[in-house]
């Protein structure tokens, strides 16, 4: 999942970062509420992770006026408040989840887990590796929140590939896909791979040998 991640305490954001990236996650840092605003008026999220005492805006604020440009993104916030107005605030709001710190790190994997297995959160970006997702919303390869420009063949292949992790793509399925049933043999296939695989930073796609390729998951 792609998640917005609002935090003001440095070694807390950075160590929920730490511990998000090595889930498969990707998470995009903020400190100040006004920053986060920006950010997720430009990018798409899947999830939203927000302190409330935050400097700019607070998190309650920043959840409302998200709302009210027409932005719906499932919530978890993480707080030292225990007031029960807050939190009866945060549930109004539409919070799918509030985590009252200090909390150990495990603790908010699973209230991710139990979100993604609800349906909560559309899994529109693929995690394909440390540093490469795959925006399915709009059909575009990201580095690091990056778009990367593929030719349309290259973005059939990273397609296919992304919407099949964890599973080998034949050669058929590439000349289905890809090559719309023309009849292009399996070297012209394995070329057009290779020239994608020597473009990315990462080995991302797997040579699955005698029977296609394959993205692992993360």
């Amino acid at each position: 999942m792609k998640i917005l991640l609002l935090e003001d305490e440095v070694m807390l954001n950075e160590s929920i970062c730490e511990y998000l990236e090595g889930e498969g996650h990707h998470a995009n840092p903020f400190f100040d509420g006004l920053d986060a605003l920006k950010s997720i008026q430009e990018n798409s999220y899947d999830l939203l992770i927000l302190d409330i005492n935050v400097p700019g805006m607070d998190g309650l604020s920043f959840l409302e006026k998200i709302h009210a440009l027409k932005i719906h993104v499932p919530t978890i916030y993480i707080s030292a408040l225990v007031d029960i107005e807050d939190i009866s605030r945060a549930y109004n709001l539409g919070c799918y989840d509030y985590l009252k710190k200090p909390f150990h790190l495990k603790e908010l994997s699973l209230r991710l887990d139990r979100i993604v297995l609800s349906n909560e959160v559309p899994r529109v970006h693929l995690r394909l590796s440390k540093n490469y997702s795959y925006d399915q919303e709009h059909s575009t390869l990201l580095l690091n929140t990056i778009p990367k420009v593929l030719t349309r063949r290259q973005s059939q292949i990273i397609d296919l590939l992304a919407r099949n992790r964890g599973r080998v793509v034949d050669f058929e399925q590439f000349r289905i896909y890809v090559w719309d049933e023309q009849i292009v043999d399996n070297a012209t296939i394995r070329a057009e791979i290779n020239r994608l695989k020597k473009f990315l930073q990462e080995d991302v796609i797997q040579n699955i040998r005698g029977m296609g390729y394959m993205i692992e998951k993360p």
